[in-house]
């Protein structure tokens, strides 16, 4: 918990990535939520969350992930995940998120999913 950290950039097509260190869990998943929140209040239509170096993930950030698809998604945008992580992955399968959210192995891989998807529109 404490080495978590969150950082924020947009990429050149305009795709809010949050990228994600440490542990996500009932103390920290706030925080994301936070920075998703204020991202989309800000006008962003996509999310990229980089969770590479995320080592944790409970089920108070599998309902962030979740909560910020559902905002984005009405607008015409989308979320998607970064995981290396196994046992993260085998949470995404067990619980369904992988068959509703885009899970990618790099961040190209993510914004490649937003683009096939029709999310990302260019400028």
């Amino acid at each position: 918990m404490f080495d978590f950290q969150l950082r924020s950039e947009i990429t050149e097509d305009g795709v809010h990535v949050i990228a994600v260190t440490g542990e996500v869990d009932l103390f920290t998943a706030p925080d994301l939520r936070q920075a998703a929140s204020d991202a989309i209040d800000a006008g962003a239509q996509c999310v990229v969350v980089d969770l590479t170096d995320t080592r944790f993930l409970d089920s108070t950030g599998l309902g962030v992930l979740i909560g910020i698809a559902k905002r984005v998604r009405p607008a015409g945008g989308d979320l998607a995940i970064v995981n290396t992580d196994e046992t993260t992955a085998n949470t995404f399968a067990i619980t369904g998120i992988d068959g509703v959210i885009p899970i990618a192995r790099t961040r190209a891989e993510a914004l490649q999913a937003l683009r096939d998807a029709g999310a990302i529109r260019t400028r």
